[in-house]
Parts: structure tokens; C-alpha cells; sequence
């Protein structure tokens, strides 16, 4: 039966109803999203898309040594040490790094990396979203050659957060045992992570002697001690603080800290109520690019 031009037609039409429909279809299907390559790289962060998680690359990772970090010679050696045995394929510990803010703690893994990509080292980055998905994370790096930290900056949580319990497995609290090629170091400015209340407090017991915190404090404490090496970090002196900003000042091609400058680097950590590594960094940028427009006019 020969094909007429209606039929034809009809066939048309039917292929683009067709088209469109699919089209359709694919708006609302959930984009397939690639996982970073990991040859390619050193850095990485964790997202999210249409709940699905994924390793997005981190083109340029942050270029500061340890050379640069002054004043926290203790946690640079104790934390080098660390990550030295863990590149190196030995026993090394998850860490907590706490303390005073501005001081070095994130800065520091930064710097390790640094000195370790060479040997395998790499990092991932998960915020405190993303923390549920970390056993996802160690599944899919588990066969790899490299060395993974996952870091996990400025942590805090309330008690019921999902992240916190996940974060508690991970480190120490799953039936199956955690890869020996991740550990996860993670910054605070709390020591237990979590907010601690003075009624929690009232319930703790003496026995015989011994003190027994009462369940909500040891809940809270449960997780920092899943940590094996705690590192803690604290505010700096005046004196500390400006050999913090001579040095940055140096970067920027500024040999000695003249009587101006110092008076001047006072009056910022002042205004900012705090002495520490990244005030004495912000200002010696303001006072860099200060004096070099003054002489470029």
C-alpha cells in the first residue's frame, strides 16, 4: 500500500511530539555530574547537585609553606610529624586543631599540603553540610594510591545535626574500618565541637573520689576525643604579633617595619579587637598598597 502525503505528515508530526516530549523529560531528569579527575589535581571540595555529591576540583590551591607560619612552632612539628607518617604509609592520628582564631590552624593543613603533594598527598575539602556523605567519600577514594585528608574547616554543631553523627562514625564508630588512606583533619574554635551549657554541668557525680560527667557533657566530649592528636592554638602577644607583620610586610617588599607602621599595625589589631596571624596579614596588604600608590601618583 503505496505512502501518501498525509501519511508523511502524520509521521512528522509524530516525531516532533516525540522530540519535544523527550526534551521535556530531560529538563527535568537530574544532570549527570563528573567527578573531578583525580590524577589531575592536588585539591578538591565536595558538592552538591540535585542532592547528588560530587569531587570538584580546586584549580589553584593556596601557595603558603610553613616557612610562613610563624610563632606556632609546636603545632607546626607535632602536625608535620603527623602527616610525615601518613604519607609515608605508617600509623598517624586524625587530628583537632583548636584555638584562638586567625592563628594558623587552616592554614597550616594548606601548608602541609604544600609540602606533601609530591608524595601523594591530597585534600579534601567538606563543609559541615556535607559531612553525611562521608562514608560516600571514603568508598570512592578507597582504592586509591594517594594520601587523602579530609578537611573540614571552622567546625561547630548543634547536638542533633545530622553531620555530627556522621562525622562520629567516620572517625571511629562504624562497624567497617576506615581505609588507611584518609584521615580527617578538621578546625575548630570550640574543644568539643559542640556548645557546652553550665546546667549540663550539674549533673555530673564524684564517686569515691572520681568525677563522673553526667551523659550530656560525656555525649559531647565523645566526639573530640574520636581525635587521636589535639593540637591547640592561642592568642598572640604584641611582640608576636608584629614579627607576624614585619614578615608580611616583607612580602610585599617591605624590609623594616618602620615607627609609623608599627604604631599603625597597633591601631588595626585594636580596631579588630584581636592580635593574630590574619589581622597582621590584612593590614600589612592596606600598608603595602598604601605606600605603593603614594609613590606611584
Amino acid at each position: 500500500m503505496p505512502i501518501t502525503a498525509a501519511d508523511m505528515n502524520d509521521s512528522e508530526l509524530f516525531f516532533q511530539r516525540l522530540d519535544q516530549l523527550l526534551t521535556r523529560i530531560e529538563d527535568i531528569l537530574p544532570t549527570r555530574i563528573q567527578h573531578a579527575d583525580l590524577d589531575a589535581h592536588i585539591a578538591f571540595r565536595w558538592r552538591k547537585h540535585d542532592n547528588t555529591g560530587f569531587l570538584q576540583a580546586i584549580s589553584h590551591p593556596h601557595t603558603i609553606t610553613l616557612n610562613e607560619l610563624l610563632n606556632i612552632e609546636e603545632q607546626k612539628q607535632a602536625l608535620d610529624r603527623n602527616t610525615q607518617q601518613f604519607v609515608s604509609g605508617f600509623p598517624a592520628n586524625n587530628v583537632l586543631l583548636t584555638g584562638a582564631r586567625g592563628t594558623g590552624k587552616s592554614s597550616l593543613i594548606k601548608a602541609l599540603l604544600n609540602r606533601y603533594a609530591d608524595r601523594g598527598l591530597r585534600i579534601i575539602e567538606v563543609d559541615k553540610q556535607g559531612l553525611t556523605d562521608l562514608p560516600d567519600i571514603v568508598e570512592f577514594i578507597d582504592q586509591r594510591p594517594e594520601r587523602f585528608i579530609l578537611y573540614c574547616d571552622d567546625l561547630s554543631f548543634e547536638a542533633d545535626e545530622p553531620g555530627y553523627k556522621a562525622l562520629k562514625v567516620v572517625l571511629d564508630g562504624s562497624i567497617s574500618t576506615t581505609s588507611d588512606n584518609v584521615l580527617v583533619y578538621a578546625t575548630s574554635n570550640r574543644r568539643h565541637l559542640i556548645p557546652e551549657f553550665m546546667h549540663e554541668n550539674l549533673a555530673t557525680r564524684h564517686v569515691e573520689g572520681e568525677i563522673h560527667p553526667g551523659e550530656a557533657t560525656e555525649e559531647k566530649i565523645s566526639l573530640s576525643e574520636r581525635f587521636g592528636l589535639w593540637l591547640s592554638f592561642y592568642p598572640f602577644d604584641q611582640e608576636q604579633y608584629l614579627e607576624i607583620v614585619q614578615h608580611w610586610l616583607s612580602q610585599h617588599g617591605i624590609s623594616r617595619l618602620s615607627g609609623p607602621a608599627r604604631q599603625e599595625a597597633l591601631r588595626w589589631a585594636l580596631a579588630r579587637g584581636s592580635r593574630n596571624g590574619r589581622v597582621a596579614r590584612q593590614f600589612a596588604r592596606d600598608w603595602a598598597g598604601q605606600q605603593k600608590l603614594a609613590k606611584a601618583e
